[in-house]
């Protein structure tokens, strides 16, 4: 029987076939964005989760207690790890890890006539050898306890070893050279670290190499007040001690090793579980995905859903007069409720197996685009991953259920004799009702999405088109090697660079005015005991960098040209947040850095504020000074002409003046547009969801539509016949989604409003939410809504009213 009810379900879907090609495409979308979102879900929620430890690894992270509140941060001090183990015997496990992006290694020896290979690696670390203790991370060879503890041994995953020397298993007890200036010796090879981790390790150094004598960090093993951005430390907490306890005990830890003035800067513990989620604090592999977005995106999916199956309810009961015969008939033969209910849940079963199968091709054809976007590695194995076959089956049978069950109920409650007449009263009110409640709710969710995607949009275009303060247009940026020797050619290189003619100007400088790499410190201002509350960003630069950026001066002048500190230039917030308002009282003031006689000088000039980084963020403190030792960048202004030629001049320069060093250069504005990867990312996928959300939603409008069109066949032509225009019937049509649309824009309209100004709230400079915005989203959705049942408005107005007339 159930066999005859599949068949018959089958043949009465290819008798209708618009009706079920439509069903199935509207469903098909729906469910394809569902799955796609369910493996963004399952993917981000899965980070890190393979560590047997992970219940009980914590990061200590640094609370910065300041005037504007508690600021959160994974960098800690260098001698942390060593300090909890000398004071918590107790804590087995406690490793430091020491990002290490942007490096450069090579391999071959040129004065043996060896061929040398240069490599840039950002994802390089330092680490202590218990780090690994703790983090279960494949060996494929080498001992994890004694692989990191000797200095100057480096650890590499297998595709980084088959990168350096083609086949891995030839790496181990192999050299590589670490910034031309120290040899590194193969001790392990790591497994490939599986993507899904905030770790994404592929070349480690031993910590032990930070702390050698002489090297870059030596001065700071001992440095309790200092804290670097990239480095953390974790640790293992016993099972009889919670972290509420430890947090307690971390109070006293910073007040035994930290000096007075700086105990307000405290210590906490961080959960591995949620440091995934938490952007503020940040992850190593820089892909932080906040909870909140994890919830937004899920509940889209499933209300991509709903409209998905909306449609079905709506074109399954706009079919209902077209089948009440055939309902009549099965009832008079002896079928009866509960086995029409079957037939009729029987068809949007092979509807919904259709379309899943569609949906499946459709997923697996947009994952590569995804991935992508996100920068991420999703992969749809669907039928091999239990969680997702699971998820497959319990959609099938949800989505049957949902959108099959109420038209059923519809269909087989039809009267026999009714039906058999031809007089089913399918325009019952609440039936009516309903579908336009449907479409109502469609339209809500559609005109959020769209309401969002153009906030963002807007908010994007607002960054580009900001001025931040200097000049940021045709500026190459291009890093050179620290060591002394290379520091000696700097005077010759800018020369050389300055005879280029397409060259305006050449600076050298820490960082750029707008960077991701940061230097903060507090000072002493005007020979004062005690070091200031704030910290000011330190820019340090040589005097031909105001000129560069066209930094604009409010009072005093740009510092002498020179290698040393010998004049400080400060920005206007620095001087609000010291009381200062008359920019020219501070000319002539002593600032001191770290009790170093050598870092006091008087300020000597004070420029207008400038962004030092992402628009997220308020305006900080800025303190500017000369400092040739800590210098990394070159900055070149290159004049628009011959563009390309210029760049390939300054590179041919750079590898004649640093012939072992590894050229590499960025554009700022390029630079710029990355802090705001995040939100294009998110910008993009309010895109896709909008999009699928209207084209669902004008899907369900057809279905609607060819409701009304059926039913009001002899209505039409009966105006027809009294004069009415096309024009007039397309109106008819026109008039009540179109009002339908304005109710759903009534709702989704402060709905929009709250969760975008919510979102707008995360930035220190963001556009205002004003009418715009909402009068364009609901143009777009009325003028799509039209284009979409135009076709079928103006079907019904052109039919000729004799056929109309003589409907039943």
């Amino acid at each position: 029987m159930i066999k005859n009810y599949l068949k018959t379900a089958w043949r009465s879907l290819l008798r209708n076939k618009s009706y079920t090609a439509i069903n199935i495409v509207g469903l098909s979308v729906g469910v394809a964005a569902c799955v796609l979102i369910f493996l963004i879900v399952q993917f981000e929620t899965s980070f890190d989760n393979f560590h047997k430890k992970r219940d009980h690894i914590y990061r200590v992270i640094t609370a910065f207690s300041g005037p504007d509140g508690v600021h959160l941060s994974g960098g800690t001090p260098l001698p942390l790890s060593e300090g909890l183990r000398i004071d918590y015997p107790q804590l087995k496990d406690v490793a430091a890890i020491f990002r290490n992006d942007g490096s450069h290694y090579s391999i071959g020896n040129a004065n043996n006539g060896q061929t040398v290979k240069k490599f840039k690696e950002d994802d390089a670390y330092y680490a202590e050898p218990q780090f690994f203790n703790m983090f279960d991370f494949g060996w494929l060879a080498g001992d994890k306890k004694t692989a990191l503890s000797a200095p100057y041994s480096v650890v590499l995953t297998q595709a980084e070893a088959e990168k350096f020397f083609g086949d891995w298993h030839t790496a181990m007890g192999k050299v590589i050279r670490y910034e031309n200036k120290n040899d590194l010796k193969v001790t392990g090879i790591l497994k490939n670290v599986p993507p899904n981790s905030d770790f994404p390790l592929k070349l480690v150094v031993s910590y032990a190499t930070v702390r050698v004598k002489g090297g870059d960090f030596y001065g700071n093993l001992h440095d309790w007040v200092s804290t670097f951005g990239d480095n953390s430390c974790f640790m293992v907490l016993p099972a009889n001690m919670s972290e509420s306890l430890f947090d307690k005990n971390l109070k006293a830890f910073v007040k035994k090793h930290k000096p007075a003035e700086y105990n307000k800067d405290g210590l906490t513990l961080q959960a591995l579980t949620e440091m995934h989620y938490n952007g503020e604090v940040g992850v190593f592999g820089d892909h932080a995905f906040s909870k909140q977005l994890i919830k937004i995106i899920s509940l889209v999916g499933i209300f991509l859903l709903i409209i998905a199956c909306v449609n079905f309810i709506n074109l399954a009961t706009a079919q209902a007069v077209n089948r009440s015969k055939e309902v009549g008939i099965r009832k008079v033969l002896g079928s009866n409720r509960k086995l029409l209910v079957f037939q009729f849940i029987s068809e949007t079963l092979i509807i919904t197996l259709f379309a899943v199968v569609l949906a499946i091709g459709l997923a697996e054809a947009a994952l590569p685009m995804l991935n992508n976007l996100l920068k991420i590695q999703l992969s749809a194995a669907f039928l091999a991953d239990p969680v997702l076959l699971s998820f497959l089956v319990a959609l099938v049978i949800g989505v049957t259920l949902l959108s099959g069950f109420y038209p059923a109920l519809v269909l087989s409650g039809f009267n026999p004799i009714t039906a058999l007449k031809n007089k089913v009263a399918a325009a019952r009110n609440n039936g009516v009702s309903l579908r336009r409640a449907l479409v109502v709710f469609q339209f809500c969710i559609a005109q959020v999405l769209v309401i969002g995607t153009l906030v963002i949009i807007h908010q994007m275009d607002f960054f580009r088109e900001k001025s931040l303060g200097f000049d940021k247009d045709a500026i190459l940026t291009v890093p050179f090697p620290g060591d002394s020797v290379s520091r000696s050619k700097l005077n010759t290189l800018h020369d050389e660079l300055m005879a280029q003619p397409g060259i305006k100007d050449v600076s050298y400088s820490f960082a750029s005015p707008s960077d991701n790499n940061g230097w903060g410190s507090d000072f002493k201002f005007n020979n004062a005991p005690k070091q200031t509350e704030f910290n000011a960003q330190l820019k340090w630069a040589d005097a031909e960098y105001f000129k560069l950026y066209n930094l604009q001066f409010v009072a005093g002048h740009a510092y002498t040209k020179g290698d040393t500190i010998h004049g400080y230039v400060v920005n206007e917030t620095l001087l609000k947040k010291l009381g200062i308002t008359n920019p020219n009282q501070a000319i002539g003031k002593y600032i001191k850095l770290w009790d170093d006689k050598t870092k006091y000088a008087p300020i000597v000039g004070v420029v207008k504020d400038f962004n030092i980084n992402s628009l997220r963020n308020a305006i900080q403190p800025v303190l500017m000074s000369s400092w040739k030792n800590v210098y990394q960048k070159i900055n070149i202004k290159i004049q628009p002409a011959n563009i390309h030629q210029t760049m390939a001049s300054v590179e041919k320069l750079w590898n004649q003046t640093f012939p072992d060093g590894m050229y590499e250069s960025q554009f700022l504005d390029d630079k710029i547009a990355n802090f705001y990867q995040s939100e294009d990312q998110l910008s993009q996928l309010y895109k896709i969801f909008a999009g699928i959300a209207i084209f669902i939603s004008c899907l369900g409008l057809y279905g609607l539509v060819s409701f009304m069109a059926v039913q009001r066949t002899k209505e039409v032509g009966i105006r027809k016949t009294l004069g009415a225009s096309v024009g007039h019937i397309v109106y008819l049509f026109s008039k009540e989604f179109t009002i339908l649309i304005l109710i759903a824009f009534a709702v989704s309209a402060p709905v929009g409003w709250y969760f975008m100004h919510k979102w707008l709230q995360g930035y220190s400079y963001r556009i205002p939410l004003g009418p715009g915005i909402f009068l364009l989203a609901i143009f777009a959705s009325v003028i799509i809504a039209w284009i979409t049942v135009g076709y079928k408005a103006i079907r019904a107005a052109l039919a000729n009213p004799v056929n109309s007339l003589r409907s039943e």
